[in-house]
């Protein structure tokens, strides 16, 4: 299975072509999509529409997304990944949620509050990844019943990917209420260079 994450060379695949994401499975999620690399420009207007609250940025933001997502890729119903209430009672807005409104209105479906972030997390920088699988565990519930999600199929919609932990959290969150498949959906991913022992960030962050 491929995320068909659109990499500028060849340094992060393996010689079948597939990223570690891939090779480990996709934990949870059925497929991922996203528009780029988070650096450079795209990672200036990321940071705009986050940290400098320029909500305004959600639409040429979400055109990208639209633009990473195929058209024959069917769904019933969009959802964001939570932000934990007092984080986004900090900022004023999740930022996921905007896109997803956005996704939903070019596809002429629903946009749900499937997921609800049922604990602060602590910030994904600087932990491995099994560090990162278990600081997100358990710490997304639906909030929807089974009934509502039995058969659908779910956008999912973040902003930025790192290792895909928090992603298959919630993934797994909405097939637990039914979801048949779920399919992610990001602006940017972070792609981790080697150098020496030590991976890096592409974008020497991650963000959530």
């Amino acid at each position: 299975m491929s995320c068909r994450t659109p990499f500028l060379n060849a340094f992060p695949l393996d010689a079948e072509g597939r990223c570690p994401l891939c090779r480990a499975g996709l934990r949870g999620f059925d497929a991922a999509y996203c528009f780029g690399s988070y650096e450079g420009t795209l990672r200036e207007l990321i940071h705009l529409y986050k940290y400098g609250r320029i909500q305004t940025l959600s639409r040429p933001l979400a055109d990208l997304l639209a633009a990473a997502v195929p058209l024959d890729e069917r769904f019933d119903a969009v959802t964001a990944v939570p932000l934990y209430w007092r984080k986004q009672w900090q900022r004023g807005f999740n930022q996921s949620e905007l896109l997803a409104r956005a996704m939903a209105r070019r596809r002429g479906i629903a946009v749900v509050r499937a997921l609800r972030r049922t604990r602060s997390t602590r910030t994904q920088a600087g932990l491995s990844n099994s560090e990162r699988r278990k600081n997100v565990a358990a710490a997304f519930r639906s909030r929807r019943s089974g009934q509502t999600l039995a058969g659908q199929r779910i956008l999912l919609i973040d902003d930025v990917m790192t290792t895909g932990s928090t992603a298959a959290a919630c993934a797994r969150a909405l097939k637990q209420a039914g979801a048949v498949r779920v399919v992610l959906a990001t602006v940017a991913r972070v792609i981790l260079r080697f150098e020496g022992a030590q991976p890096v960030p592409s974008g020497g962050e991650e963000i959530s």
